[in-house]
């Protein structure tokens, strides 16, 4: 299905002259903040965004949960394993509201988890990156998470009803997270100067990538004019990146780390902070499938998705025969 609509959709925005009579309509809700419900009428190109972009999020919860889930047995004491486990925990669980927003646009779960599967659907850059200490783990939280906050506290006020609920309770969950990799890095910089020196490693090497979250530069994004038009979106890529840096570079600084980037510094007419732009090609060539990591996290999902094969069937099963017996019953 969502095949068959990404190649009837259109490009670029439209003017009211050039929409229908039913397109008009349907932006006239969006115009006044009524959400747009799953029976509602849509256009195609509406219902194919919210597919790519739900699916790319719930994939990315789920990938997400592997670079952590790593660490798991290794965490430094019990009480840092146990809050890893809850957080991995909560990420699929992220997932899985996704997927079910994602279905009610008639997709099913299966479908969009087989576009991951085959690459033709993506998720975010940033897990194509290693953790390779624990230092990282607390760098995910706070930046990765942080940036994550900064994308979804807006979705919550998205037009499409299932998608603005699911963030509700998502968006809660984050900030825990990103406040448990905050304390994390924060032990270690007040710590010993090897930890703190392993923070500083953690911060530097995940910066850029933790901006290449927001996605490209707004001059280079295909999607997020009409994104923006039909409130899938409610701040450009551009706007949400420099409020992430704001809103980080005192948290550096309060933990007494060097800034990550040499380009960063307070412009007082602009009232923001000046920052170095991330190596773009770097980041189209990541999404192209040559990061790190990338073979690691697709092989990682093809064998969870091979190896629960038998529990798929048996529960299918298991629904046919209890649907026969209803049916036997009637």
């Amino acid at each position: 299905m969502y095949a068959q609509l990404v190649k009837t959709a259109g490009t670029g925005v439209k003017s009211q002259e050039e929409m229908t009579d039913q397109e008009r309509e349907f932006q006239d809700k969006i115009d006044r903040d009524i959400k747009i419900e799953p029976k509602d009428w849509m256009p195609d190109d509406y219902r194919a965004t919210l597919i790519r972009q739900i699916g790319q999020h719930a994939h990315s919860e789920i990938v997400g949960q592997l670079p952590e889930g790593n660490w798991i047995t290794r965490a430094p004491t019990l009480e840092r394993k146990a809050i890893l486990l809850a957080k991995v925990q909560d990420e699929a669980g992220h997932g899985l509201y996704l997927y079910c927003a994602a279905e009610t646009l008639g997709v099913t779960r299966d479908e969009i988890t087989e576009m991951l599967l085959d690459g033709r659907m993506k998720y975010s850059s940033i897990f194509n990156y290693p953790t390779l200490n624990w230092a990282d783990i607390g760098a995910v939280g706070w930046l990765v998470d942080g940036a994550a906050i900064m994308n979804q506290v807006p979705l919550q006020r998205t037009s499409y009803g299932p998608y603005s609920r699911a963030m509700i309770r998502i968006c809660k969950e984050e900030s825990f997270h990103q406040r448990q990799g905050y304390d994390a890095i924060r032990k270690m910089a007040e710590g010993s100067p090897e930890q703190k020196k392993m923070a500083q490693d953690a911060l530097n090497r995940l910066w850029f990538p933790s901006l290449m979250m927001f996605g490209p530069s707004d001059k280079d994004s295909v999607h997020s004019a009409q994104s923006m038009a039909w409130k899938i979106k409610i701040n450009t890529n551009d706007e949400l990146r420099q409020k992430f840096v704001d809103q980080t570079v005192p948290q550096i600084e309060f933990l007494g780390l060097d800034l990550p980037d040499p380009g960063i510094k307070w412009n007082e007419e602009r009232g923001h902070y000046d920052y170095t732009d991330p190596d773009w090609s770097e980041f189209f060539n990541v999404i192209k499938g040559n990061g790190p990591c990338n073979v690691d996290r697709l092989a990682a999902r093809n064998k969870a998705w091979d190896d629960g094969e038998w529990v798929r069937d048996g529960l299918l099963e298991h629904a046919r025969k209890k649907a026969a017996r209803k049916h036997a019953a009637e």
